[in-house]
């Protein structure tokens, strides 16, 4: 896969996931085989106007795989602004979220909500190419792409999907990522994937494909049905980094993958425990590490109560106390 003069080891992408995927989550899933991963959304607001917690989310963990910062605005001065600021940055590719369904984001005109606007959407990106290239003459280093991620529409009949690559790709995006939900279908129903072959057929530049892989083989399905140059992974790597091993696997034809034992997923989530609980102390990162423990156990004996009991938990050493013993039941 290549995006811009970029070129990616395979064609599985890590989907940005807002309070999920932080430096640990990426750095494991490109571990795992992800060739690119994306932080959490990041305001184009907040970046111009400094506030505190945008800085922790463009951290990138020593010697993590490619990353893309996945960026949020719908002004196009401000977006030219983040896109030049943060064109000397570690990352490699600049993303703009035109997908994102949050009422607050919405509601601001951001996110999903630029798909109402295809004119403010090719605005909005012909401003952060033309940051990134300013930023790129200031810094004295490459261009980095600018992409955007999309749904199928707004509305839950919408279809405007082509009509927004289309944009995006007149106003200079490199490549293009299709969720095949609308808005308001948030993540109910069944994706559709013949938009993502839709939107694929009529562009010139990579298109990506989101929505229901939740396995290796149905991100290689989704390869073959659609034609999508590169398959973006969100809720199939909860608790399961595994998922871009399994595809890498297929990908390269080759039967190596084995899946992981109950064993290996509850000692992944101790060393995930041990990372956030490094990066953001033991009071932040066991809370935050309460949801992952859901992903890891899922489908194991016992993990309804084994969930319960975490969310009492309140340090390293009782959830791993906890873990230990669930362990011994799943023998």
């Amino acid at each position: 896969m290549q995006i811009g003069d970029l070129r990616f080891e395979n064609p599985f992408l890590l989907a940005p996931l807002a309070g999920i995927t932080d430096k640990t989550m990426r750095s494991l899933c490109s571990q795992a085989g992800a060739s690119l991963t994306y932080t959490e959304m990041v305001s184009g607001k907040g970046l111009k106007y400094g506030d505190k917690n945008t800085g922790r989310l463009l951290e990138i963990a020593e010697g993590e795989g490619p990353v893309a910062y996945q960026l949020f605005g719908s002004e196009p001065e401000v977006m030219e602004y983040s896109a030049r600021t943060l064109a000397g940055r570690e990352n490699c590719i600049l993303d703009l979220n035109s997908g994102c369904p949050v009422p607050k984001i919405v509601k601001n005109g951001e996110g999903s909500a630029l798909l109402k606007n295809p004119e403010t959407l090719y605005d909005v990106i012909s401003a952060m190419v033309k940051g990134a290239r300013i930023g790129a003459e200031e810094s004295g280093l490459p261009v980095k792409p600018v992409t955007v991620k999309i749904r199928k529409g707004f509305y839950r009949d919408d279809n405007v999907a082509l009509e927004a690559a289309k944009a995006a790709e007149a106003a200079g995006a490199a490549a293009v990522a299709v969720h095949g939900r609308t808005r308001e279908q948030y993540y109910e129903g069944k994706a559709d994937w013949k938009v993502i072959e839709t939107v694929k057929s009529a562009l010139k530049i990579p298109v990506i494909g989101n929505g229901d892989v939740m396995t290796g083989v149905d991100a290689m399905r989704m390869i073959e049905e659609t034609g999508c140059d590169g398959v973006m992974i969100a809720r199939g790597a909860l608790g399961n980094p595994w998922i871009f091993t399994e595809a890498v696997s297929l990908y390269k034809r080759e039967d190596s993958f084995v899946k992981p034992s109950p064993e290996e997923r509850l000692n992944m989530l101790m060393h995930h425990i041990d990372l956030v609980v490094l990066d953001k102390g033991e009071r932040t990162g066991i809370r935050e590490m309460r949801k992952h423990v859901g992903w890891y156990i899922k489908g194991m004996r016992g993990a309804a109560a084994m969930r319960r009991e975490m969310n009492s938990a309140e340090t390293v050493g009782e959830m791993k106390s906890l873990i230990d013993d669930f362990k011994k039941i799943q023998i």
